[in-house]
């Protein structure tokens, strides 16, 4: 097999993986252009993968090793790139898909690698995602926002920064490129706290926990108080959540402790999802910077999540009893709008 129908497959594997995998991304990525959607595809399946060691259920060491072996991959093709710009190395790909170069046969970084020569993928944004889930592997607890902010930022304001250097910006807004970058990476912290209030309950079941100590105080879901340590989180947040499963009986109103229960994780839930929505204003304006497909890819991706924010806000208690998703056919639909609503 050839070195470009051998990239072809690898990309093909990249692009099953995200339209199977990716429920609220692939309705925007699929409004790319043909190499730009394929390379989304290939920064999706691999974030994904490192999702997955970060959610799987092996030891800590085995998920710590595995990142790492990760991260090797990444150093290996980064070097041999810097090596074929300096021309040691052959540039059409054979021997990265023959198995001894960059990618080393692997599907995903077969496709990744091809892609970081076609775009200017950041480095340091697929290091930081590793870095991010190593802090999920690790067990770390957040304080304040700001500590939460840093974990945002890595696993989420970095793809953000990736999918960027994927876009490119329009020639008439290339002086604020920077300015870009930093909007990019608003729109990922947005769309990341979105999740973590999506997967609240879930997370908080096997002991995980997002929100900021200091809120949880603030709403009274910290046990302990003040004097409450931000690894209490997950415990307070799992038994108020579970406190809410007792289903009175018909006509019966909430007993007085799960009403109070109830009351205080709403407001907890709508304090946090203003503080989303507020990133998400913030991020949106980068739609401003882009061509037509990339700027419909960006609005269709944040108003998906932006509408089941929404819903969270509106409906909190049903957010804290289950996984709250948008139906299919209304993704369509806000896509569709978003193409028809991008700049001409």
């Amino acid at each position: 097999m050839s070195g470009a129908a051998a990239i072809a497959g690898a990309y093909r594997h990249c692009e099953s993986v995200t339209r199977t995998q990716a429920a609220n991304f692939f309705y925007g990525i699929r409004l790319l252009p043909a190499e730009r959607r394929q390379a989304m595809s290939a920064v999706y399946a691999f974030a994904r993968r490192i999702d997955d060691i970060g959610d799987g259920t092996l030891e800590r060491a085995e998920k710590l090793r595995r990142l790492d072996e990760q991260a090797s991959a990444l150093a290996a093709i980064v070097d041999e790139d810097d090596r074929a710009g300096d021309g040691d190395v052959a540039g059409d790909g054979d021997r990265a898909l023959a198995g001894d170069g960059a990618g080393g046969g692997d599907l995903v970084l077969v496709a990744l690698a091809d892609a970081r020569r076609r775009f200017p993928l950041p480095v340091d944004a697929l290091t930081e995602l590793l870095e991010g889930v190593r802090m999920d592997v690790n067990g770390v607890r957040y304080e304040s926002f700001d500590d939460l902010l840093v974990y945002c930022r890595r696993v989420a304001g970095g793809i953000g920064r990736l999918c960027l250097a994927i876009f490119g910006t329009r020639a008439d807004a290339q002086a604020g490129s920077g300015e870009a970058e930093r909007l990019a990476e608003a729109l990922g912290v947005a769309l990341q706290l979105t999740n973590i209030l999506r997967d609240l309950r879930e997370d908080a079941e096997v002991g995980r926990a997002y929100l900021p100590a200091e809120d949880l105080r603030r709403f009274g879901v910290l046990g302990g108080g003040y004097d409450a340590e931000p690894a209490d989180a997950a415990e307070s947040l799992r038994t108020l959540v579970r406190s809410l499963d007792v289903v009175p009986r018909a006509g019966e109103p909430l007993a007085d402790g799960d009403a109070d229960a109830a009351a205080r994780l709403a407001a907890l839930v709508r304090f946090e999802s203003e503080r989303a929505a507020q990133w998400f204003d913030r991020g949106i304006v980068l739609a401003q910077m882009l061509d037509r497909r990339s700027a419909a890819c960006v609005l269709a991706m944040a108003g998906i999540y932006r509408r089941l924010l929404a819903r969270i806000d509106a409906h909190p208690q049903d957010a804290l009893s289950r996984r709250m998703s948008l139906p299919a056919r209304e993704k369509a639909w806000v896509a569709a709008r978003a193409m028809l609503g991008a700049r001409g």
